[in-house]
């Protein structure tokens, strides 16, 4: 599934389109479509933990979400050997339009009660 970034991604500017591809359950890639060298692990976060938060208006608007809109939201992770100790972003949320295939990545206000460096490990076996 291809997806146009419709807020740029936090030092990624350059990246204007994206495939996401399934890896498994839990997992996907995210493969910018301009530079091979450049991909992103994704995590669902609704499987780890309750993680709710609101997407803001403007971001609304640029991906025009309508509440029949289907939505993926995905955290970036950063894969580590062994797993447990892969690091996950859950401050920096990327919304996925899977109706009109426009994505942004959105940043939580620090009061939020999410980090921007959690370990896996703390989610697993719960």
């Amino acid at each position: 599934m291809k997806f146009e970034i419709s807020v740029p991604l936090l030092g990624f500017d350059k990246i204007k389109e994206v495939s996401l591809e399934k890896i498994d359950d839990i997992f996907m890639k995210m493969q910018a479509s301009n530079d091979e060298y450049i991909s992103f692990t994704l995590i669902d976060p609704f499987v780890l933990r309750d993680y709710d938060f609101k997407v803001p208006q403007n971001i609304q608007d640029i991906l025009e979400i309508t509440k029949e809109s289907n939505l993926l939201t995905l955290n970036i992770v950063l894969l580590q050997n062994p797993i447990e100790d892969s690091i996950i972003n859950f401050i920096s949320p990327i919304i996925f339009n899977t109706d009109n295939k426009k994505a942004a990545q959105i940043i939580l206000p620090e009061s939020t009660k999410y980090s921007v460096a959690e370990k896996i490990s703390t989610f697993l076996n719960k």
